[in-house]
């Protein structure tokens, strides 16, 4: 089973609305594709304290300069959707800060 089929099957710990930035500000050169996953960060201060995230994306690509909601499944569970609502928001991290999610569920 593919990873952005697993996605489909699972229930998130939490729901983001997420912001990606544009390519000509920082963000990703290209879609992130249903499957991708990336660090969730909350502070872009070292050392960065994050958690495995994978964004919910459906059948859809969330492209560079778009803003859409989505769940998250974590990787660590409720341990870090606990420390993410606490933050109120995070980043979301590809050796560089390429989006943003405020927490919404």
């Amino acid at each position: 089973m593919s990873r952005a089929d697993f996605l489909t099957r699972v229930e998130p710990h939490l729901g983001a609305d997420v912001l990606m930035y544009a390519t000509e500000e920082g963000g990703r050169a290209t879609a992130a594709l249903p499957g991708w996953s990336c660090p969730c960060v909350v502070s872009l201060e070292r050392p960065l304290v994050g958690w495995d995230g994978l964004p919910m994306l459906g059948q859809t690509a969330l492209n560079p300069g778009e803003t859409r909601r989505v769940g998250f499944y974590l990787l660590s569970g409720d341990e870090a959707a606990s420390a993410l609502r606490a933050a109120g928001r995070f980043f979301l991290w590809e050796g560089r800060a390429v989006g943003e999610g405020a927490i919404v569920g």
